[in-house]
């Protein structure tokens, strides 16, 4: 007859079950530990601590670069008196138009200058850094008025450390300041010398790299000397002097939103032409029977001409002008094209592999790279005639 009860053995092991409650013991199955009040609270204030550095970790080294925005751009603009009652009026119509054909991935601010000297107001940020705040800038820069006297410096060394602040979420791509001024000299600070080392040391001591475009709007051509040193002071290229409102509005936009287009497409060319060399060196390794390299090789190429999606979401993100659709298309078929070089070349080792004769698959190989050096002609020729609209008069 089975017994009812079996005697429990002892073996000499005991499982251990570790919980927790609010009594400040804890629980080893038949053992108790007390917790006295001075252990309890640093082992608190420890546990707290490993948590939160690593979730700041997690926040500034993951999550934080992946929501950053590809460009911050802030717009440093003149509402100072100036000689033309309609001259703020008509900064203000350029910007509007600007900001509306933005990047989709942006983060704008907007801050003005002008007032009096050493007055706290004289700069104000009067929309803060946020991508999708075209809308604010809009009704911000429709508010402004002229007053007051040119504070330049100071609207621009306060633009610089807007850069700086606590928890920013700084650019993937570019930081820069375009500044659109009626005026080439500072009303508080005549010590040009001084001012070229104020502006530099901000510049220096923001940590970041950050690009400065000045555009001047009727500035006297006495004061552009003045204003080109400041702009050489902020590692700057030579500002763009416009006479008219057409022009600055053609050259607010180029600065704010052609040249960034610019700029992406040649990161994809350059990233093709790379994949080019990759290609040509795998097409000479089947040629002269060295497979395994030139397999090696066409693994990269591929790699490199997939992992443009950055770029290209950049460039479809800008794409509500017509030269941005132009190049944001040749890029998408240049792509393509490329993508069609790296798969003939694929084709021609395979072909090798399989100890067949290789003029067919190279015939196919050299149509594909002349359709795809056609295409980078076309693209070549396009950002040209772009770059070129920048010196264009109205």
């Amino acid at each position: 007859m089975r017994p009812l009860f079996r005697k429990r053995r002892r073996t000499g092991k005991r499982s251990v079950f570790i919980g927790g409650n609010n009594s400040g013991n804890i629980s080893t199955g038949d053992t108790r530990v007390e917790m006295p009040p001075l252990v309890r609270m640093p082992l608190v204030v420890l546990l707290v601590s490993v948590l939160g550095v690593g979730a700041g970790w997690l926040y500034f080294d993951w999550l934080a670069p992946k929501l950053a925005p590809n460009y911050r751009t802030q717009f440093l603009i003149d509402t100072a008196d100036g000689p033309d009652p309609k001259g703020i009026a008509a900064i203000s119509t350029s910007l509007r138009k600007t900001v509306g054909n933005s990047g989709d991935h942006d983060a704008l601010a907007l801050r003005t200058f002008g007032g009096a000297c050493g007055a706290s107001d004289n700069t104000s940020q009067v929309v803060g850094f946020d991508v999708g705040n075209q809308q604010k800038i809009t009704q911000a820069a429709g508010r402004v008025r002229a007053d007051g006297k040119p504070t330049l410096v100071r609207g621009i060394v306060q633009a610089v450390e807007d850069f700086s602040q606590p928890f920013d979420r700084k650019a993937r791509q570019v930081n820069r300041i375009i500044v659109v001024t009626r005026h080439g000299v500072d009303a508080c600070e005549d010590d040009v010398s001084f001012v070229e080392k104020e502006i530099r040391e901000r510049v220096g001591a923001a940590g970041l790299s950050l690009q400065f475009r000045v555009v001047g709007y009727q500035v006297p051509k006495g004061q552009h000397r003045t204003l080109d040193r400041m702009a050489t002071a902020a590692e700057a290229p030579p500002p763009v002097y416009v006479k008219n409102a057409p022009d600055l509005a053609r050259t607010l936009d180029w600065f704010s939103n052609v040249e960034p287009v610019l700029k992406g497409a040649q990161r994809i060319v350059s990233t093709l032409n790379a994949t080019v060399t990759q290609v040509n060196t795998a097409v000479r390794a089947t040629e002269d029977g060295r497979l395994d390299a030139a397999d090696s090789t066409l693994r990269q190429a591929r790699q490199a001409v997939n992992g443009t999606g950055p770029e290209f979401d950049d460039l479809t993100g800008r794409t509500k002008s017509a030269d941005a659709r132009n190049v944001h298309d040749r890029a998408v078929r240049l792509r393509e094209k490329q993508k069609q070089v790296v798969d003939a070349a694929s084709q021609l080792l395979h072909t090798a592999r399989a100890g067949r004769p290789l003029e067919p698959r190279r015939k196919v190989f050299q149509r594909a790279a002349a359709h795809y050096n056609d295409e980078v002609n076309g693209m070549n020729k396009l950002l040209a005639d772009l770059r070129g609209k920048l010196a264009e008069p109205s």
